[in-house]
């Protein structure tokens, strides 16, 4: 007696549903094994700058560095300029970082940027458009 209609739709649909439950297990796995790598390299690279600043301070006797340019995302910032190959907007800057364009983004973003052209490491060479400032000699 042959199986009817519905049951080998219901068999074909099951079976399906089984090998997308099995690939989706992979993947899952896989991305399970990449975030753990991540994850560890991170914790390694935190560790490390951590001794590097600890030794740092005891062979230096230079004055600290300023704690702003050493935070996350002083340092993304500075990244898109190390990458910009023109003077960039903050609303390029906040694509750039992929974080929101709203005004209330990039006027955050523009106080950040006004502080490293305070501190000489950008230019504002028209008003709202920012590079990284050119390298002074050293004495």
């Amino acid at each position: 007696m042959t199986p009817p209609p519905l049951l080998n739709l219901l068999t074909d649909r099951e079976t399906a549903a089984g090998i997308t439950v099995e690939r989706l297990r992979e993947q899952i796995t896989t991305l399970t094994d990449q975030l753990t790598a991540a994850e560890t390299e991170l914790a390694e690279l935190a560790i490390t700058r951590k001794t590097l600043l600890s030794l740092a301070e005891q062979t230096s006797p230079m004055p600290a560095a300023d704690v702003t340019l050493a935070s996350p995302a002083y340092q993304q910032i500075l990244a898109v300029f190390h990458t910009a190959t023109a003077p960039m907007r903050a609303k390029d800057i906040c694509r750039a970082l992929g974080t929101g364009a709203t005004a209330k983004d990039t006027e955050g973003l523009r106080a950040k940027l006004k502080r490293l052209v305070a501190r000489h490491i950008l230019t504002e060479p028209e008003a709202g458009l920012f590079t990284l400032a050119p390298p002074t000699p050293s004495t």
